[in-house]
């Protein structure tokens, strides 16, 4: 197994980096405290590609492996947890168009959103379905032409910025076979935002719910045919089990660069308080569990890439150990600067709030466990590693 970079890997993570030390991190703590979304810099990143990484060639994406494309991410989310993780949900959007809408649907969007003309969000979640949602609730009823969508989605990240949404709504029984997958424009008569969330964090990118009253879809703005909605949204989470592992992993690395430079600097009776060994230890730890959660997530997109029929627990497992282990990265790096790292002036304290939701969204850790464990339950279980 060769764990080693091709060129054109290395090119790709350069270019994000450079990106991100430029456009991102920079200005990432301003974005967080004015909670301000930076349309202008994300459709600059349009530039460079990163909102269409894994879409298809065919549609002006760069049609990337799933593997190549969490090494940008991760690089970008370096730069800005809350920013890189919307172009994430951008891309599995974009994506979702392109692999599942009919060509001429996928040519009237994706390469407008590939440019960063048009920006996406991703409408699954509602307030009574969250960790179980194929009950959700939203409907599309069939009239003429026409469906006619009304619900309520909530906690939809770009909601009321953006301007094409990819809904699931129930358009059959109950259960994951009567969904459906809808891509909406996100400025149709009948669609109401709420108020901006006040948040713990991902404070740069808005969050709100979406109502939909008498929503005219054209029928040709469904994705595949009518219950097969939730199949997309797993396979779409798949992948944005990765995206948001990777991110997280993006972070981590920056908390363990920042508290590897401020413990060499900080002294205390008398010398670094890097020379201490407690630290040096935690430093360890720190560095081991950053690239165990980075290669966990590339094993997952590997995974994907290659089609294999685990590839769904992989995404779990990486989502799962990624997301704790880097937001436990952060809180020590913030442990390390003392009084300092709980302070706005420092980047620690976003880090740890940006990071906390990783555990939550794309299915909470819990869930995640509950896949693993039930594949492994089964009794043809998990295939060896070896």
């Amino acid at each position: 197994m060769d764990f080693s970079l091709t060129d054109e890997q290395i090119a790709f993570k350069q270019t994000a980096k450079q990106f991100a030390f430029k456009e991102l991190q920079p200005n990432a703590a301003t974005w967080d405290r004015e909670s301000y979304f930076p349309v202008e810099v994300i459709k600059q990143a349009a530039e460079l590609g990163f909102l269409g990484l894994y879409t298809s060639t065919d549609y002006e994406g760069l049609g990337l492996s799933r593997l190549d494309s969490a090494m940008i991410f991760e690089q970008l989310a370096w730069g800005d947890t809350s920013i890189a993780s919307y172009m994430t949900i951008h891309n599995m959007v974009c994506w979702m168009i392109g692999e599942y809408g009919s060509a001429s649907l996928a040519q009237q969007y994706v390469p407008q959103m590939v440019n960063g003309e048009l920006l996406g969000s991703y409408c699954l979640t509602e307030a009574n379905a969250g960790s179980d949602a194929a009950s959700l609730r939203t409907k599309a009823a069939r009239d003429g032409d026409y469906y006619l969508l009304t619900g309520e989605k909530a906690f939809i990240s770009g909601a009321g910025a953006t301007d094409v949404l990819v809904v699931m709504a129930r358009t059959g029984a109950a259960g994951p076979k009567g969904i459906s997958a809808f891509v909406v424009d996100a400025h149709s008569e009948g669609i109401e935002y709420g108020k901006s969330e006040h948040k713990m964090g991902w404070k740069a990118q808005p969050t709100r719910t979406i109502s939909f009253n008498k929503v005219k879809v054209p029928v040709a703005n469904r994705l595949g045919e009518e219950g097969e909605g939730f199949k997309m949204a797993m396979k779409g989470l798949d992948g944005g089990r990765i995206n948001i592992g990777i991110c997280a992993v993006g972070t981590a690395q920056a908390a363990l660069e920042t508290a590897t430079s401020y413990v060499k600097e900080r002294s205390q009776f008398g010398s670094p308080i890097a020379d201490l060994q407690s630290v040096q230890f935690k430093l360890a730890d720190m560095l081991t569990q950053t690239i165990t959660a980075r290669h966990m997530i590339y094993l997952a997109a590997s995974k994907v890439d290659s089609h294999d029929p685990q590839a769904g627990v992989y995404c779990a497992m990486a989502k799962r150990l990624s997301t704790d282990l880097s937001f436990e990265v952060a809180n020590q790096a913030l442990q390390l600067h003392g009084g300092y790292g709980y302070l706005n002036d420092y980047p620690l304290e976003r880090h740890v709030r940006d990071l906390r939701v990783h555990q939550i969204l794309e299915g909470t850790n819990e869930i995640m466990r509950v896949i693993i464990s039930r594949q492994l339950l089964q009794e043809d279980g998990l295939e060896p590693l070896y």
